[in-house]
């Protein structure tokens, strides 16, 4: 396969509701689609799922010079014989996960078109009957007040959701942790601390042990993994790993040093679906479950997340909430709708197997650029 051409459309979409994390917070979601087209006709969708300093050093003006200047560029050039190729593609670059992965999702759409399968089918390869619902949960931002944050769950449970995610920090954790569970006694119950903690601060987590959590997502250092190899010892409660993985060879590192006893994989954050594979058979071989983490994603990448967290591994409910719980008019049509058991069905049709209205990306984009061979 070749590539003829790439199309850039940065973005913007008002969100419902703001997700305020330790780090900050929005009413936006802005970030760029990518539409790739094959020197065949075909044509692929990604999307990139960075969200700016206070998560990743990458950011939308560094994304789009990354794209241009460098991996457009060698893609051009190459020949692409399997997605996971661009993996070899991009090796020069080093980091800038998140753009890699915004340029390596068009292909495996592409790929999965030309194979007659959907996106989950062609990702399977052999790994388990893939699912044809994901588990999945919602994650709350942090709220004014812990009442607040009572309200705003009891509003997601109303919704459907079986699995509620709240978002703590240093002053706003076991408080508001009691609060979550006294509004949900019998749903799942996960914490995230988006790095917010040092091991010094991280005894509120002792605190905790009695709410029955699901697991305690990130709690110290975003680079760090063997500080939380001294934490996890002293937990009943599982650490989940997120911002610290990065790349396979990561996850093997946590496991190894039991950091940690579930990882979340996110595949723009490790460079794009190859990777999200590699890390999802690693902890299959090693009895390490994983979930799939979000990023505010429309509904193009909801959909590439949808087929990665169909694999078998993917044993805990995924931060892939419905489309309505983040935007009222989606780029895809029909938008994701939640089940009635907190799931949400994978596409069946061929490689992302969702509709993506042109007439609303181009509402919502601030600009569009096209990349060809030079």
């Amino acid at each position: 396969m070749k590539i003829a051409q790439i199309e850039l459309y940065e973005f913007t979409m008002p969100l419902v509701s703001a997700l305020t994390t330790s780090f900050g917070g929005g009413d936006d979601h802005h970030s760029i689609l990518i539409k790739m087209t094959s020197t065949d006709g075909v044509t692929g969708w990604g999307e990139w799922s960075g969200d700016g300093p206070g998560y990743s050093y990458e950011t939308i003006p560094t994304a789009w010079h990354i794209i241009k200047d460098y991996l457009a560029p060698m893609l051009f050039k190459a020949e692409v014989n399997h997605p996971s190729d661009a993996v070899e593609i991009f090796k020069w670059v080093r980091g800038h996960n998140f753009t890699k992965a915004s340029l390596e999702s068009p292909l495996w759409d592409m790929a999965a078109q030309m194979s007659g399968q959907s996106l989950s089918q062609f990702i399977d390869a052999g790994r388990g009957i893939v699912k044809s619902r994901v588990s999945v949960g919602v994650s709350v931002g942090i709220q004014s007040s812990p009442e607040k944050l009572i309200e705003v769950i009891h509003g997601y449970l109303a919704d459907g959701y079986g699995r509620i995610k709240i978002k703590i920090k240093p002053g706003r954790d076991i408080g508001d942790a009691r609060a979550a569970r006294k509004a949900t006694p019998t749903s799942l119950l996960q914490v995230d601390a988006n790095s917010a903690f040092t091991l010094k601060t991280a005894d509120v987590f002792k605190e905790m042990e009695d709410l029955d959590l699901l697991l305690i997502e990130q709690p110290l250092g975003y680079d760090d993994i063997y500080e939380h190899s001294k934490l996890q010892p002293q937990l009943k409660t599982p650490i989940c790993l997120d911002e610290s993985i990065h790349t396979p060879d990561h996850a093997r590192m946590a496991i190894e040093l039991g950091a940690c006893k579930i990882i979340n994989i996110k595949q723009g954050r490790v460079g794009g679906l190859t990777h999200a594979i590699a890390i999802h058979d690693i902890c299959a071989a090693q009895g390490i479950p994983v979930w799939c983490g979000g990023m505010l994603e429309t509904g193009i990448g909801r959909a590439l997340n949808l087929a990665l967290a169909s694999l078998p591994n993917f044993k805990l409910p995924s931060d892939l909430s419905a489309s309505k719980r983040y935007y009222r008019e989606d780029t895809i049509d029909p938008a994701f709708e939640i089940n009635a058991d907190s799931t949400l069905t994978v596409p069946t049709g061929v490689g992302l197997g969702v509709n993506v209205r042109m007439d609303r990306v181009q509402k919502v984009s601030l600009r569009h650029e096209k990349l060809s061979p030079q």
